[in-house]
């Protein structure tokens, strides 16, 4: 039966067809009562009273004298220093150095010169042996106006052995130990005891425990 009902149901709405919305014109609502229009206009507050302003019964007062202008006696004292301010600017002096170190042992060759003149321009060159087997050398000067300009050189060709053995020899021979007496022949200073050596014994003796035979337990039923 619930079949039936629903097969008639679908058969029903089926055969209306799809929905398709109607092509008529929609009045515009009214409403059935006029607008609501107030029968006064609205009102307009204005004070029964003006603004009131107030105003002093007397005037302010002025000051019977006027105000006072303190001024010294005597000038504002001018501090100035017992000495005059020192500057550090010291101008240029001219100076020359130059050393230099070489050790074949300890493979230490460099040296160093340089030179100033009262203008504060400095001229000098430095050089310093590589381990590569090189002496690097440098050229160089400064003043305040180019700075430091340096030419760089390397003289002598590059050498790099396969492996590095330096030959290491001690400046002084090593130290040769030798005691004072003989290890084989020494005897001490005192003699032997005389006396012999002591033998302990017990003050009481050994204690004897007697012997009590082994139990024997019946035999359980």
């Amino acid at each position: 039966m619930k079949v039936f009902i629903i097969v008639a149901l679908m058969a029903v709405v089926s055969a209306q067809g799809p929905y398709k919305p109607s092509s008529n014109s929609v009045a515009p609502y009214k409403s059935e009562y006029p607008s609501y229009k107030p029968g006064y206009p609205a009102p307009a507050y204005k004070p029964a009273y003006p603004t009131p302003s107030y105003k002093p019964d007397f005037p302010a007062p002025k000051p019977e004298y006027p105000a006072p202008s303190y001024k010294s006696e005597y000038p504002s004292p001018a501090y100035k220093p017992a000495y005059p301010s020192k500057s550090y600017d010291y101008p240029p002096m001219p100076y020359k150095f130059e050393w230099a170190v070489k050790d074949d042992y300890t493979y230490n060759d460099y040296a160093h010169e340089e030179t100033s003149d009262d203008k504060g321009q400095v001229t000098g060159s430095y050089r310093t042996l590589l381990p590569d087997g090189r002496t690097q050398v440098v050229n160089y000067k400064a003043d305040d106006y180019t700075g430091y300009i340096a030419d760089v050189k390397y003289e002598g060709e590059a050498k790099y052995p396969t492996e590095y053995k330096p030959a290491y020899k001690p400046a002084y021979p090593e130290p040769a130990y030798k005691p004072a007496y003989s290890e084989q022949g020494y005897k001490p200073a005192y003699p032997q005891p005389a006396y012999p050596a002591p033998a302990y014994k017990p003050a009481y003796p050994t204690a004897k425990y007697p012997a009590y035979p082994a139990p024997i337990y019946p035999a359980r039923y």
